[in-house]
């Protein structure tokens, strides 16, 4: 039986964005630091997982972002429960939309994944059947924001 690449790869939607150090942010932006100073990194063909919750980037991309670790916690995988770190701080910016947001460290070596978290806040919404990330309206009758 021949499986095309595209059957293969159904529902599987990736993404660009940028992570960068909020707090290095802050600083350049009252003189503290040049801008060019910012710890920041773009990501490419980061996997669009909604199974996640959150952010999840790897060891070697805190690391150089030199975010703070603000706890513990267990989460679940396929594979179990394990414990992972949260580490506050990362500017997240995506399909021109961006939001400050904790991440999940993944242990070295993994692939970066964006959660369901910040793609609802940021009103992201992933097209399965095309393969692209869909950008919600911000305006008017149809905006993603809810407030009750």
């Amino acid at each position: 039986m021949i499986v095309s690449s595209v059957s293969q790869n159904m529902g599987k939607v990736t993404t660009s964005l940028t992570v960068a150090n909020w707090v290095d942010e802050i600083l350049a932006e009252r003189g503290f630091i040049q801008k060019n100073e910012i710890r920041s990194l773009t990501l490419e063909n980061v996997l669009v997982d909604t199974g996640a919750s959150r952010l999840c980037l790897p060891k070697a991309v805190i690391e150089f972002l030199g975010l703070k670790c603000v706890g513990e916690h267990d989460a679940k995988t396929a594979l179990g429960p394990s414990k992972f770190r949260i580490f506050e701080g990362v500017k997240l910016t995506v399909a021109g939309r961006e939001g400050q947001y904790n991440c999940v460290e993944l242990p070295e070596g993994a692939d970066p994944l964006l959660g369901l978290i910040p793609l609802e806040d940021l009103g992201l919404e992933p097209d399965l059947q095309n393969q692209v990330l869909r950008v919600l309206p911000i305006e008017g009758k149809n905006t993603y924001l809810m407030v009750y």
